[in-house]
């Protein structure tokens, strides 16, 4: 929504804010800011986004049932050792912070850039 400019660089941040708004449409205006297909200099192999600052994340507009059916998993590496994630769990013990860091991150793609443009994500509440 808004762009400031960063006071070590030159790079512009674009402000999100998530008061009232779902959760898929907060993350994949992230996501499409992070990977820069909203700017005209678009490359698929170099990372041409710019930093996204999503505030008022304790504000998103979510309900029980949605937070029931969302599920993640977790896996330790063993045998047995995989873990299934209801929403729910995830945001009493981490906040809404982490389900809109989990659902960004699941919409960017899946390959070495991906770790360069969640590192661009901040997320205040």
């Amino acid at each position: 929504m808004k762009t400031e400019k960063n006071k070590t660089k030159d790079v512009a941040i674009k402000t999100i804010d998530a008061s009232g708004r779902t959760l898929g449409r907060v993350a994949s205006e992230a996501a499409m800011t992070l990977m820069g297909k909203t700017k005209p200099t678009f490359e698929r192999n170099v990372y041409s986004g710019f930093p996204v600052k999503i505030i008022n994340a304790s504000k998103l507009s979510i309900t029980a049932k949605k937070l029931e059916e969302i599920y993640h998993t977790r896996y330790s590496g063993i045998p047995g050792g995989l873990r299934i994630l209801k929403g729910t769990e995830t945001a009493e013990k981490r906040g809404l912070k982490e389900l809109i860091r989990m659902a960004t991150t699941q919409m960017l793609p899946g390959n070495k850039l991906r770790r360069v443009m969640v590192k661009h994500l901040t997320i205040e509440d």
